[in-house]
């Protein structure tokens, strides 16, 4: 039996041509598309191999509903030596 999970994806043009994508709800999933059909095949790809690697693990495919869609500003300082 199958059970279907839905994640929210970003997809961030690049200076340099196509698309940076990211998965808030699952970390370390980063990944790239020359256009946004690629990007998001790439996505998908990425997603299922993540999963299927947390089930195979034992660990649970985490909760999408807790993903914060708005995006966090922060200014930092950075002291450099000159």
């Amino acid at each position: 039996m199958l059970k279907e999970y839905t994640f929210d994806i970003f997809y961030e043009p690049m200076e340099e041509g196509g698309y940076l994508v990211i998965v808030p709800a699952l970390p370390g999933i980063v990944t790239y598309g020359k256009d946004l059909e690629e990007a998001r095949m790439m996505a998908l790809d990425a997603i299922r191999c993540h999963c299927e690697g947390l089930q195979k693990d034992g660990e649970p495919i985490p909760d999408n509903s807790n993903v914060r869609l708005e995006p966090q500003i922060e200014k930092v300082k950075v002291a450099l030596a000159s």
